[in-house]
């Protein structure tokens, strides 16, 4: 069983940066894609980046928002300029690599961290 372990949240004014990281409880074997999601208070969990197995591929949905890969299930997010909207809790997702895709769909990842929370205040 993979068990993720997110950090690097906290309390930011906006306009200010974070740098969130994952990575695996214990150590594993195997490639694996991985991404980060969001869940603000009373909305559903959304996609925020996704990275493939090996860091070559990646996506975002903010420009702000930077994903990368380290060795098999580490995963760090740059966020900068953060806005106060960016408020949640962040989750990082890993998937065993079965392709050179990344993923963008919260159904597709079995496992998840406990998150790790982010606050933007204006």
């Amino acid at each position: 069983q993979v068990q993720l372990i997110e950090s690097g949240g906290g309390l930011v004014q906006a306009g200010g940066s974070l740098r969130l990281s994952c990575a695996a409880s214990a150590r594993t074997s195997g490639t694996y894609a991985m991404g980060w999601f969001r869940q603000a208070p009373g909305k559903e969990r959304e996609f925020v980046a996704a990275v493939n197995w090996n860091g070559g591929r990646s996506h975002s949905v903010e420009g702000r928002f930077t994903i990368s890969k380290g060795h098999a299930l580490t995963a760090d997010l740059q966020m900068i300029s953060l806005k106060p909207e960016d408020t949640a809790l962040y989750y990082c997702a890993a998937k065993p690599a079965v392709s050179n895709d990344y993923y963008t769909g919260v159904q597709e990842y079995p496992y998840w961290g406990q998150g790790t929370q982010v606050t933007v205040s204006s």
